[in-house]
């Protein structure tokens, strides 16, 4: 009777063992807790041993380096044995197979201890390989999920660039075998969604998700804390409009309808509505819901003046003219770096096209007005892409001041400079001056008589007042510097084939 009383109670006392370590062995394979160093640590104080994860090739994987023979090893993790168990030295050494039916990822554990290993230690060990399996192919599977996942972004942002360059041929033939029938469209909007950086990644699947993947969603390449969406169908835009809703610091801005060839323009748009965005209280804006001037010209002037102004680049073979403009058309929005982030190539490409511009042009973008000049060309032509009924009737070369001269332009030039007026600090007189010292704060103080930092705080309180962006160069730099112009508080810029007393040349005092 006493022995039959022992054996019962060590058969209790083994299964209460056995269920705590299978226990602990099981909480590893919890979300919170799959982690194979974890694992591994976990067997080398369970089972007072020197614990070792090593993949077929000898690198280790978890725990600590053992000195095992290759040919065991190899054996091991191909299946010609099915574990190995030896001592050597005075020390007990078992190894195990580990995911030996997935030869991409078969390991081998191997276990060390200074005392011979005993059922309990046995079966810790063959059940530890068992949960390791179970681990290394979800990492496998995790592995290769994010890796998907950045190949099929790295397309989507190649997409995008073949687009800025106008390249539309190469980017519906790289969009058709994915994304089949997204960019069969001829007109499309861009969209850009800002949030803080750390939200970025969760925002642009929720894009993707309320576009139905009927977008081309990409995460920016220049700014953190944007998500770019083209999208060819206009409820993307309504879609997009209540994701962004009711989510506290996102913002939203989109551009006009545009031909996939106009795709840099409609970046440009979406980014100078998205400047809006930031003061509406929907937190949305659309690059149509403000009077743009270029809106406010006579289009066939508008149209021969544009021709007149980028005709030295007609020569050009059609993609190099493509690849410059669109080029230069961000360049004037963005930095040079940024630029070159957008178009997936390096800033001293985008700088050596923009002075071949520059050069071909035979002006000067240090020049403010110079620049806003170029920028409403090269949105003119995005946006009078066929010649308006009468372009090309005159016998004269079609004139920026003529085009300024508009009653209707002069009168929204006006409106908006006016309302700077009633500052009392004459932050229309700061302004001013600042852009005719190139947007330099330190010249503009030296010919205002004040300090470098009171500059730019009054051109930051002009912001809000005009709804635009002012110290980031962009589209909305150029309206005010347009609206100066036409107010007659510029001089007119010097552009290509202008020579002093020229009309649309500098009238210096």
């Amino acid at each position: 009777m006493a022995g039959r009383e022992d054996e019962e109670r060590q058969r209790t006392s083994g299964a209460g063992e056995h269920a705590g370590w299978a226990r602990e062995l099981l909480e590893h394979l919890r979300p919170a807790g799959r982690d194979l160093h974890r694992v591994v640590a976990w067997l080398a104080g369970t089972a007072h041993a020197t614990v070792s994860l090593q993949d077929g090739t000898g690198r280790l994987l978890a725990g600590t380096r053992l000195p095992l023979d290759k040919g065991l090893v190899a054996d091991v993790t191909s299946g010609r044995i099915a574990s190995a168990a030896l001592e050597d030295r005075g020390r007990h050494l078992r190894l195990v197979p580990v995911a030996r039916s997935h030869p991409a990822r078969a390991a081998v554990l191997a276990v060390a201890r200074a005392t011979p290993f005993d059922r309990r230690v046995a079966d810790i060990v063959a059940h530890t390989a068992q949960v390791m399996e179970l681990l290394l192919a979800g990492h496998e599977s995790t592995a290769a999920g994010n890796r998907l996942r950045r190949a099929t972004a790295d397309l989507r942002l190649a997409i995008l660039q073949l687009l800025m360059v106008e390249d539309t041929v190469s980017a519906r033939r790289v969009a058709a075998g994915l994304w089949p029938g997204l960019l069969d469209t001829d007109t499309a909007c861009v969209y850009v969604v800002e949030s803080s950086p750390a939200e970025r990644d969760r925002l642009a699947e929720e894009c993707v998700s309320a576009t139905e993947e009927q977008a081309l969603v990409v995460r920016c390449p220049a700014v953190d804390g944007h998500v770019i969406v083209l999208a060819p169908h206009d409820t993307a835009g309504e879609e997009l409009r209540s994701l962004v809703g009711h989510r506290p610091g996102v913002f939203l801005g989109g551009s006009a309808p545009q031909g996939l060839a106009r795709t840099a323009a409609a970046y440009g748009q979406a980014v100078s509505a998205l400047a809006v965005a930031r003061f509406h209280p929907q937190k949305a804006a659309l690059y149509a819901e403000r009077t743009r001037p270029e809106r406010l010209m006579d289009p066939a002037e508008l149209h021969d003046w544009t021709a007149g102004v980028l005709s030295p680049l007609d020569t050009l073979p059609h993609h190099t003219r493509a690849e410059l403009l669109a080029t230069t058309r961000l360049g004037l929005e963005f930095t040079a770096v940024n630029t070159a982030k957008v178009l997936g190539v390096s800033r001293n490409t985008v700088r050596a096209r923009m002075d071949r511009v520059e050069s071909l042009l035979r002006t000067d973008f240090a020049d403010l007005t110079v620049r806003a000049a170029v920028h409403l060309a090269l949105n003119s032509q995005v946006g009078l892409a066929e010649p308006p009924p009468g372009a090309g009737a005159r016998t004269g070369a079609a004139r920026l001041t003529g085009l300024l001269s508009g009653p209707a332009l002069r009168t929204w030039a006006v409106d908006l400079l006016g309302r700077l007026d009633p500052d009392g600090r004459d932050l229309r007189r700061t302004l001013r001056t600042w852009i005719a010292a190139g947007g330099n704060a330190e010249r503009a103080a030296q010919k205002l008589g004040m300090h470098a930092q009171t500059v730019r705080e009054h051109v930051r309180s002009a912001e809000p007042v005009l709804e635009r962006e002012l110290l980031a160069a962009g589209s909305d730099l150029y309206e005010v510097v347009l609206a100066h112009l036409a107010t007659g508080d510029l001089d007119q810029p010097l552009l290509h084939g202008t020579k002093p007393g020229h009309p649309d040349s500098p009238v210096h005092d």
